[in-house]
C-alpha cells in the first residue's frame, strides 16, 4: 500500500479528476487514466438499459476511442474496498500488467495502488 503523500503530482491529479468525475455526475464511482502521452481521461460509471460499464472500464474506452497505445497509470475513487478484477484486466489490456491501479475513498484519501496483473 502506498501513502498518498508517497503519490506524484500526476497520480494525485487522475485521483483529483475522478473524484470530480464521481461528484459531479453523481455516479457510484469516478475514475481517470494517463496515456503513454500523458494525456487523461476521465469517467463515470455508466448504467444504461443496454450498456453497463464502470468507470475505470468507460475511461479506458476513451483512452483507446482517442487513440492512445498504452496506460501509465489509472485511479478509481469509489466506496469499494479493492479494484475489481474487471477493471484491472481492462487497464491491463491496454496499459499491461504492470500498470498501477490507484484505489481511493470518495475523499480522495489513497487505500491501494495494485498492479493490473
Amino acid at each position: 500500500m502506498t501513502d498518498s503523500t508517497d503519490l506524484g503530482a500526476e497520480d494525485r491529479k487522475i485521483i483529483t479528476l475522478a473524484r470530480s468525475v464521481r461528484a459531479r455526475n453523481g455516479v457510484p464511482e469516478g475514475a481517470a487514466v494517463r496515456d503513454e502521452t500523458g494525456r487523461t481521461y476521465a469517467a463515470g460509471t455508466v448504467t444504461l438499459d443496454s450498456l453497463k460499464l464502470s468507470a475505470l472500464q468507460t475511461a479506458v474506452a476513451m483512452a483507446v476511442a482517442s487513440g492512445a497505445t498504452s496506460l501509465e497509470a489509472a485511479a478509481v475513487v469509489s466506496e469499494a474496498a479493492t479494484s475489481s478484477d474487471a477493471d484491472r484486466a481492462a487497464v491491463r489490456d491496454l496499459g499491461g500488467p504492470g500498470t498501477p491501479v490507484l484505489l481511493a475513498g470518495p475523499d480522495g484519501t489513497l487505500r491501494s495502488t495494485t498492479a493490473a496483473g
